[in-house]
C-alpha cells in the first residue's frame, strides 16, 4: 500500500494556482481577440442576418480596410459577393491576396480553394478546375472532386464524371450509383449518335452493372435493337422495365405497340399493355391503348375505354377522349361536342407537368435530369395536374 506523503499538501495548491492562471490567460486572449475585430464586422454580421447583403458587404469592406491582415474577413467578403453576383469583385479581391501577400502554403492553398469557386460561379470551368486539380488532398480532396464532379457534369464531360464520382463515392460513403448509371447512358447515347453501337452496348451494359435499376439502359438497349430490325429482342429491353421501375412503363408504351405494329401483331401489343395498365393504373398508358384502339379498332371501341375509365377513375383526360370518340362516331347529339371536347383539351394541356421533386421545377417533356438543379431521376415519369400561380 502505499503511504500518504504529507508534502503533497504542498504541490496540490501549486497545480491548483497553475490552472487558475492558465484559464486566465485563455480568457484574456479570447476577449483580446474579439475585441480586435472592428465594429463593422459585427454590422456587417447584422446585415447580414437580416438579409440586407449589399448593406453586409459594404460593413465588411469597411471591416477589411481597419484590419487588412485578417483573411477571414476577405473570405466573408468573397463569399458575399458570389452570392449576390459580384463575381468579378470576388476574384480581384482572391487574386489580390494570392499577388500583394505573404503567404504560408496552407494561406495559398485557402486563397485558391476561394479562388476556385469564384471561377466556378462565374462559369470559367477551365479556370476552377486547373486551380481544383492541385490543391492540397489532404484538406481539400473532397471539397475538389465535388465541385470538379459539378464541372464534368456541366460540360458534359461523362467519362471524367464517371472517374470523379467513383473516387468520391469512394473517400465520402455516400452512394453515387444512380449518378454513375446515368453518365454511361449520356456515353452511349453520344456513341450511338456516331453509330457505334458495339460500344454503346457495353456502356449501357456498365449502366446496368452500376444501377441494377437503370430502367434507362434497357430502354436504350430496345432503341438500339429496334433501329436494327431486331424487333423481338428490342421488346425484350422493353419488357424488363416492369422488374424495375414499372412506373416507367408509361416511356415505352408507345414503342412497343409501334414495334408490335410493324411486326404485325399489334392485338398482342394491345393485350400487353392492357394488363400492364390493369396492374399499374399509368394514364399514359391508357392514352396509348386508347389511341391505338381508335386507330385499329374504331371510336365505338375506343368511346369503351373511355367510358370505363370515367366511371373508375374520373378525370378531365377521360371526359377528353370520351368525347373525342364521341366526336368521330356522331354518336352523341350534342351539337357542340366538338367545342366542348376542345375546351377540355386545352385545359388539360395547361395543366399538365413534370414537376421535380428536388426543386420543384416543372417541366412539359420528361428529362433524367432535371434542367434547373440537375438531379437524377427526380422528375416523375407520369406528368400530373399542376394549377400554375399567375400575377
Amino acid at each position: 500500500m502505499v503511504e500518504f506523503e504529507f508534502w503533497w499538501l504542498l504541490v496540490i495548491p501549486f497545480f491548483f494556482a497553475l490552472g487558475w492562471l492558465a484559464a486566465r490567460v485563455d480568457i484574456k486572449q479570447i476577449i483580446s481577440e474579439s475585441t480586435d475585430l472592428p465594429s463593422a464586422y459585427f454590422k456587417g454580421l447584422h446585415y447580414l442576418i437580416t438579409n440586407q447583403y449589399e448593406k453586409a458587404i459594404e460593413a465588411f469592406d469597411n471591416a477589411i480596410k481597419i484590419n487588412n491582415d485578417s483573411l477571414e474577413l476577405h473570405f466573408a467578403l468573397g463569399a458575399l459577393l458570389r452570392r449576390t453576383g459580384q463575381i468579378d469583385r470576388a476574384i480581384n479581391l482572391h487574386i489580390d491576396l494570392l499577388k500583394k501577400r505573404e503567404l504560408t502554403q496552407s494561406q495559398q492553398e485557402s486563397v485558391k480553394a476561394e479562388l476556385a469557386q469564384d471561377y466556378f460561379k462565374a462559369g470559367l470551368y477551365d479556370r476552377a478546375e486547373e486551380l481544383l486539380l492541385v490543391l492540397n488532398k489532404e484538406n481539400y480532396y473532397q471539397f475538389s472532386l465535388n465541385t470538379l464532379l459539378e464541372i464534368y457534369v456541366k460540360e458534359r464531360e461523362w467519362e471524367k464524371a464517371v472517374e470523379t464520382a467513383t473516387e468520391l463515392e469512394k473517400i465520402s460513403g455516400v452512394s453515387f450509383r444512380i449518378s454513375i448509371s446515368h453518365y454511361f447512358c449520356e456515353i452511349a447515347v453520344n456513341q450511338i449518335l456516331n453509330k457505334k453501337y458495339t460500344l454503346a452496348k457495353k456502356s449501357l451494359n456498365q449502366a446496368l452493372e452500376e444501377s441494377i435499376n437503370c430502367t434507362r439502359a434497357n430502354i436504350l438497349l430496345g432503341d438500339i435493337h429496334a433501329d436494327d430490325k431486331s424487333f423481338e429482342e428490342a421488346i425484350v429491353y422493353w419488357k424488363k422495365i416492369e422488374f424495375q421501375q414499372p412506373e416507367y412503363l408509361g416511356l415505352v408504351a408507345p414503342k412497343i405497340i409501334a414495334t408490335y405494329q410493324a411486326l404485325n401483331k399489334v392485338n398482342e401489343g394491345l393485350s400487353i399493355l392492357a394488363r400492364f395498365f390493369d396492374i399499374y393504373k399509368l394514364k399514359s398508358l391508357l392514352n396509348v391503348l386508347y389511341e391505338t384502339v381508335l386507330v385499329n379498332e374504331g371510336p365505338n371501341q375506343a368511346e369503351n375505354i373511355a367510358r370505363k375509365e370515367l366511371i373508375q377513375r374520373p378525370s378531365l383526360s377521360a371526359l377528353d377522349q370520351l368525347f373525342q370518340a364521341q366526336a368521330i362516331s356522331k354518336t352523341n347529339k350534342i351539337d357542340n361536342i366538338e367545342l366542348i371536347q376542345q375546351t377540355i383539351k386545352n385545359t388539360i394541356g395547361d395543366r399538365r407537368f413534370y414537376m421535380c421533386n428536388q426543386c420543384g421545377f416543372k417541366a412539359r417533356q420528361f428529362h433524367w435530369q432535371c434542367p434547373a438543379c440537375n438531379s437524377w431521376e427526380s422528375l416523375p415519369s407520369e406528368p400530373a395536374d399542376i394549377i400554375l400561380e399567375t400575377k
